[in-house]
């Protein structure tokens, strides 16, 4: 067993103490720098989305303006034409439609609406449709 003077041992787990301290400062330091570093990441990044979100803002005023546009140009004289009223109708008709499979897919219950296996079958057209006469039906042989 080794004796140390009491004056040694102080001066020892001073010694120590003051290693433990500066290692854990350099810790610190280095941590903070870390965390500077995240820190400026994630400004950037904020003025990134920031700039992003004001570019789609923008791109969305556009389109909405550009189809008030078309709108008010297709209404015309206030008098919208028959082909432009039943187009609307059978707009919104295919809205409705699809409205419970949209509300599916927003509650997160399944696919999107356009990722179905397929789509839904559509009615067929008929002659009548398109102000055409119909067809004659195929005569079978006797």
């Amino acid at each position: 067993m080794v004796h140390h003077s009491p004056g040694q041992e102080d001066h020892q787990n001073i010694t120590g103490a003051i290693y433990r301290v500066s290692v854990n400062l350099g810790r610190r330091a280095e941590l903070l720098e870390q965390m500077e570093g995240r820190r400026e990441q994630l400004k950037i990044e904020r003025k990134q989305q920031l700039e992003r979100s004001k570019a789609a803002r923008h791109r969305n005023t556009t389109l909405l303006q550009a189809l008030q546009e078309i709108e008010d140009h297709l209404r015309g004289n206030g008098q919208p034409q028959p082909y432009l009223l039943a187009l609307e109708t059978r707009y919104w008709a295919s809205v409705e439609e699809s409205i419970p499979a949209w509300e599916h897919f927003l509650l997160g219950k399944g696919p999107h609406p356009t990722d179905g296996p397929a789509e839904p079958p559509r009615r067929a057209s008929t002659a009548k449709d398109q102000g055409r006469p119909p067809r004659p039906k195929p005569r079978t042989a006797r």
